[in-house]
């Protein structure tokens, strides 16, 4: 597809980022909501944690599942019928009363996430031709680095001050204006005359996908195994006030903005070296913050560092994927969002485990520089095999 004048084109993008808006703000508003929300169902923290890792595990096995199934079907009406999807399932949420039905409506919930992203990267990269695909799914995703600075603030303030349910009932909202925006801005689009459940299948057997997954699921939970704690990690450690947990998720989103956008523009230059260069300064990232958060300023530059170094990640691994991926693109774009989420669990999984084995509230910054440079391994690992 010829690309798109830039002046439509800002319009399709607008559209698809408030669905990753959305997204993104339902799904970090459970960790900035996870002391309320405890509380509420009479669970410990590290437990409430579960449910952050059962809406993960609902966007792994559900980016796949329906990625394979919508293969053939047009792009718009897909990402349609994946908001609908999405605004009822967290009105659901916000439905729930006991422990279990909360896990299981967060794990329902999680199953459109990653087709959606996926099939949104696709739509951009199309769009905006060769040369600006990077940036274009760059700022589709910088709807999910927004939702960290204005909708998870937000969402958390309305969960604070009128009951946890109230967060997830403002996501639904948003996902009723998503479906709005695409039916009005985005074009029909065809799937690729190769697409078949059967090409998109055969992504399985391909090794450079699956290690590009991997860095993705391995370098991207340190920032998980943080922000899925900011809040009792603010609070036990820092000794800051309750109320300044919205006003830490805004800054931590404020960096994952920057940061995303800034790793955008430098992979349509160089991929690879961005690559390297967002793992590399993660790591770095956390290591300031190990010994930065005895202070409430410092500690709000280190979780805006850690957010600006991070981030970046998954746009980069986007377009890495869209190259190795051959004719399993739906699957893969998917995917990336399933790996994510891997990284989610994992880091909430880890950040958990540290802290209820009483090894501090510093604990899971330490884990996120394990994973960071686990990541990088993982990098180096890649492109060996990439060229061999």
């Amino acid at each position: 597809m010829t690309a798109y004048s830039p002046y439509k084109l800002h319009w399709v993008i607008f559209a698809l980022a408030i669905g990753s808006f959305c997204i993104g703000t339902t799904e970090f508003v459970a960790m900035g909501l996870v002391q309320e929300i405890a509380s509420d169902l009479m669970v410990s923290i590290p437990s409430a944690g579960h449910f952050i890792t059962a809406y993960a595990l609902g966007v792994t096995v559900g980016a796949p599942v329906l990625a394979i199934l919508g293969a053939k079907l047009p792009r718009k009406s897909m990402l349609i019928g994946l908001m609908i999807f999405y605004g009822l399932t967290n009105a659901f949420t916000a439905l729930a009363t006991t422990p279990e039905s909360m896990l299981i409506s967060r794990f329902v919930a999680g199953l459109p996430h990653g087709a959606y992203f996926g099939i949104a990267s696709l739509v951009a990269a199309d769009l905006a031709g060769q040369h600006r695909r990077a940036t274009a799914i760059a700022r589709v995703m910088m709807g999910l680095t927004l939702a960290n600075v204005i909708g998870v603030p937000f969402a958390t303030w309305l969960g604070q001050t009128f009951g946890w349910r109230a967060g997830f009932e403002f996501s639904a909202m948003i996902a009723l204006l998503t479906i709005l925006a695409i039916s009005f801005f985005v074009p029909k689009i065809k799937p690729s005359a190769t697409s078949s459940m059967r090409a998109e299948i055969a992504g399985f057997k391909n090794i450079n996908m699956w290690l590009t997954l991997a860095i993705g699921a391995i370098g991207f939970g340190g920032m998980f195994s943080v922000y899925s704690y900011a809040s009792p990690i603010l609070t036990e450690y820092t000794g800051a006030s309750i109320k300044v947990v919205p006003l830490a998720l805004a800054i931590f989103g404020t960096g994952m903005v920057i940061g995303g956008l800034v790793a955008g523009w430098l992979a349509d230059k160089h991929l690879n070296r961005t690559i390297l260069a967002v793992l590399s300064s993660s790591a770095v990232a956390f290591i300031i913050a190990a010994f930065s958060m005895t202070q409430l300023y410092s500690a709000m530059t280190a979780l805006f560092l850690i957010g600006f170094t991070v981030t970046g990640l998954a746009g980069v691994l986007q377009i890495r994927l869209i190259d190795v991926a051959g004719d399993s693109q739906a699957l893969a774009a998917s995917l990336n969002h399933s790996a994510f989420n891997v990284a989610n669990a994992l880091g909430a999984f880890l950040g958990g485990f540290v802290i209820s084995h009483q090894l501090g509230w510093i604990a899971p910054i330490w884990v996120g520089l394990a994973l960071s440079l686990s990541g990088l391994l993982l990098f180096k690992l890649a492109l060996t095999v990439e060229v061999r």
